[in-house]
């Protein structure tokens, strides 16, 4: 049987008005119906060309918005943690979507050729919790030796199900399909796999469609296949490996991302095949949130409802990888988005699985139906309206501090432009002996004993208690972080009972607004605190207080994440530009909990635009982590969530069966002859799949591309080619230093020229 020709547009329609009949139908449907996508049995055949699918309504010609209206939610509920009602997608054993647990999965970094090893790294994998193992599959080798891993291990008793990783190959998938459960396709070079970067003009939109053709004619195979054999399916999209057709319409952006993922869904839609799931991957934390809420907000408008898995890719290494992670997928699952998770480490598999597993517990226990306590406290946070646009991304700028005349020291260091850090002190060192440590603490350098600010100093402290004015040796250290413009942050009471010149005074909002915001003795600027328990009326005025600093603490009896928007949604509502601190404490001991925590807490908000810096305070009985630790991490968090940089960005792929160099033992060189190029991003990947378009916006590239052999990167240029291994290290600095991005390590200052200043 063959079907009547129609436009897409006008099949689209068709479909949709059978769907309002109550006949079943794949195509999407309007907001008011809220028809899920199941199938349509309008034929015995399904479409086999491209002008016979029901392509999702063009975005750029506004069909869509014109057959579905606008996009409206990218969550389930604003203001209540609730996972995102899915269809569940089978994959062997397990089960994907929100009726069922998040499931938890990592990828093997051996050869999958090397079938003893690899059976041997997966069973590891399933010993440690994991739900399911990705495998890279190159070529025939490895789809077939994937027939006898799947056989070792049914043979030793693991039904732990098998994602094959698949990219250029489509006519390997197929051989795949027959031994392992899932298949995951990459829409930027399953088919479309053409990496000139050169950008293509397309005059009209029906020119960017005509090369549909060649995506279902290499689609459509694997997808009956899939369907025949009840094989899942993931399309993941990755924010580097876009393919040239998309990247020259719709440029390096979210919107491309989704609509890449949302072509090759309407292909598996059109022959009635649905057990699949999506995912929009990203090193970047922005564009992965952006893409993901995007996609979500897109299946909500069409009536589909496929799970999606989540991953920050080429997260890196040790706590750095942990924390973007955290920022990218513990935002989302916040939202209740996600039905699956992998962590991206440089590390080996097994390592994954602790952050992985934690951010799934931690999102768990903030779903508002199973968790009496979450609800209770998403409950108790004030009404408010939230207006956050998801389609597109921008940071709400704090005032910086202005300098008045008649101050005495320059206040303007006080905050920074790009993010602030600020470190919790106590008076105890500042002694004449813990003064010049304390320094380094900070992260200032230091000449003849005396502080200068650096590229990662502190920019303020907070000191709860002050050392007695009677101390001159400590108030004369303290004196000299004052002079070099690092803010000192003393609540007010204490400084009523012992002035600290030019400190900044701290009160509770409440207290500030009884006394009108009178300054102490000696006070150079105010700063207050909030809990989000304040109401509208005193939360507004903060605009006539006009402090220099908001710090953002809530309340435990409410909700941190909702609390907090709500604070921002009233600045903006009433045009209040203080700059916010988040203050973040902590009892833990343990530096990747604190990574994790810290990086789903804090970070879900810096991602989205709302907060100029951080404050991380360790409190409770716990061994306490070095100033210098948390001053690092706290701007790690900023670099992670896109805001300051002060360090070279690392971007590294995780490691699999393609890796053609020993990737730890690289990105450890690497980061140890680069690590101190603020501003620098270089990424570190072990093949060519994860090269010129997984570097995303990487400045220098180093890619394995023969064994042995490695090629430099320019942006998306290869400049220099099958280098040595043994010499490639060296190479890549002096490609740093010809593009003029090279800076010597600065020499640390003699230890005896400190004992001599002391």
């Amino acid at each position: 049987t063959t079907m009547t020709k129609f436009s897409p547009v006008a099949l689209f329609v068709l479909l949709l008005g059978a769907t309002v009949s109550n006949v079943d139908a794949f195509a999407g449907v309007n907001q008011a119906s809220k028809i899920s996508s199941s199938s349509l049995h309008m034929s015995t055949s399904y479409p086999t060309v491209a002008t016979d699918i029901a392509w999702t309504p063009s975005i750029k010609s506004g069909d869509r918005e014109r057959l579905l209206g606008p996009i409206d939610a990218y969550c389930a509920d604003l203001k209540t943690v609730t996972r995102r009602k899915t269809r569940t997608v089978d994959c062997g054993p397990i089960k994907f979507g929100s009726d069922h647990p998040i499931v938890r999965q990592t990828m093997a970094t051996t050869n999958t050729a090397d079938v003893e090893a690899t059976v041997a790294q997966i069973i590891r994998c399933a010993d440690k919790g994991f739900d399911l193992v990705r495998i890279t599959v190159q070529g025939r080798r490895e789809a077939t030796a994937c027939l006898e891993i799947r056989k070792q291990l049914d043979e030793k008793g693991y039904d732990i199900p098998l994602c094959a990783d698949m990219h250029f190959q489509p006519k390997v998938a197929l051989m795949v399909a027959d031994a392992l459960e899932k298949i995951r396709i990459n829409p930027g070079n399953f088919a479309d796999g053409r990496k000139d970067f050169e950008e293509k003009v397309y005059e009209t939109e029906e020119d960017y469609f005509e090369e549909r053709e060649y995506l279902v004619e290499a689609m459509i195979p694997l997808v009956q296949k899939c369907k025949e054999l009840n094989r899942c399916m993931r399309i993941g999209t990755n924010h580097g490996s876009l393919s040239s057709r998309v990247l020259s319409y719709y440029g390096d952006t979210p919107r491309g991302m989704v609509e890449s993922a949302i072509e090759f869904a309407d292909i598996c839609r059109s022959q009635d095949y649905h057990n699949f799931v999506f995912s929009m991957k990203a090193s970047n934390p922005l564009v992965m949130v952006q893409s993901y809420r995007l996609l979500a907000a897109e299946q909500y408008r069409m009536g589909w409802d496929y799970p999606m898995h989540l991953g920050v890719t080429e997260a890196g290494e040790g706590e750095d990888g942990r924390m973007k992670s955290a920022i990218g997928i513990g935002t989302l699952l916040a939202d209740g988005l996600g039905d699956t998770v992998r962590v991206s480490l440089t590390e080996d598999p097994e390592f994954e699985y602790e952050p992985c597993n934690r951010l799934s517990e931690i999102a768990e226990s903030r779903l508002a139906a199973t968790n009496p306590g979450a609800a209770k406290r998403q409950a108790a946070v004030l009404p408010y309206d939230d207006t956050r646009d998801i389609t597109a991304f921008s940071r709400r700028q704090g005032a910086l501090p202005e300098q008045l005349e008649g101050d005495d020291v320059d206040v303007r260091g006080f905050l920074h432009r790009d993010g602030s850090v600020l470190a919790a002190v106590r008076p105890d060192m500042f002694s004449k002996e813990n003064a010049q440590y304390l320094y380094q603490e900070l992260g200032c350098k230091t000449a003849v004993g005396m502080p200068f600010k650096d590229i990662a100093t502190v920019d303020s402290i907070l000191l709860r208690e002050v050392p007695p004015s009677s101390d001159k040796a400590a108030r004369a250290a303290l004196r000299r972080l004052i002079e070099v413009s690092v803010g000192v942050v003393v609540p007010a009471s204490v400084l009523e009972a012992d002035p600290v010149p030019n400190a900044v005074a701290l009160m509770s909002l409440t207290d500030a607004v009884a006394n009108d915001g009178k300054l102490p003795t000696g006070a150079i600027r105010l700063a207050v605190s909030v809990d989000g328990t304040e109401d509208d009326e005193t939360i507004q005025k903060i605009k006539d207080l006009d402090p220099i600093m908001v710090l953002l603490k809530t309340d435990p009896s409410i909700s941190q994440l909702h609390g907090s928007r709500r604070l921002f949604e009233i600045f903006k509502s009433n045009d209040i530009n203080t700059s916010v601190i988040h203050h973040f404490t902590t009892e833990t001991d343990d530096s990747n909990e604190l990574a994790l925590q810290l990086g789903t807490k804090i970070g879900s908000l810096l991602v989205e635009g709302n907060g100029d810096g951080v404050i991380v305070e360790q409190v409770g009985d716990a061994p306490a982590f070095s100033i210098d630790f948390l001053r690092k991490t706290s701007f790690s968090l900023l670099q992670g969530s896109r805001m300051r940089n002060t360090k070279t960005e690392f971007v590294s792929c995780p490691s699999c069966g393609r890796t053609l160099f020993d990737l730890q033992e690289t990105t450890a060189k690497i980061t140890e002859a680069t690590g101190h190029l603020p501003g620098v991003t270089v990424a570190i990947m072990g093949c060519i799949v994860n090269g010129p378009g997984e570097m995303a916006d990487a400045d220098f590239g180093y890619v394995g591309t023969l064994p042995g052999k490695v090629d430099l990167y320019y942006g998306k240029e290869v400049v220099r080619k099958s280098i040595p291994n043994d010499d490639a290290v060296e190479s890549l600095i002096e490609l740093i230093k010809e593009y003029d991005m090279w800076k010597d390590k600065e020499v640390e200052e003699e230890e005896e020229e400190v004992a001599v200043a002391a």
